[in-house]
């Protein structure tokens, strides 16, 4: 099968939250895969930085992001994301516009038929045709 690995998972991992092994047991021996989007935002939290120490430690963990499989974005990624955020807006469901970067995630998980690891399900819990996979933070 495999996973994507939302965005809030490897920042738990930076930060010592959530150990590698955590994820891995949700995981197990199928690939695991990094979004562009994942990328963009950990590359924000970088420049958002102040601290020239967590700076450091947020780039390297950005730097080793960079070496993980990542899955594209494209028309068939689009085509995904349009249909699920028009049976949202159209069910009512929490504003699709202000959840894009969750949207792009879980269409990718979709289009690409994997498990979205996330601690954050209540972001995600909506969305038709997603496979969630809940892991919480150790201690």
């Amino acid at each position: 099968m495999g996973f994507l690995i939302d965005t809030c998972i490897w920042i738990d991992v930076e930060q010592g939250r959530l150990g590698p092994a955590d994820v891995s047991a949700r995981t197990g021996d199928d690939p695991v895969y990094l979004s562009p989007v994942t990328l963009a935002e950990l590359r924000m939290g970088v420049e958002m930085t102040v601290d020239p120490g967590a700076r450091q430690k947020r780039l390297a963990t950005y730097r080793r992001m960079t070496r993980k499989p990542l899955l594209p974005i494209d028309a068939d990624t689009a085509d995904v994301f349009g249909e699920v955020a028009g049976l949202l807006a159209k069910a009512g469901v929490r504003a699709h516009r202000t959840r894009v970067q969750d949207l792009w995630l879980a269409s990718q998980a979709i289009q690409h038929g994997l498990g979205l690891v996330t601690r954050n399900t209540e972001d995600f819990a909506d969305i038709p045709g997603l496979d969630l996979v809940s892991i919480g933070r150790s201690g």
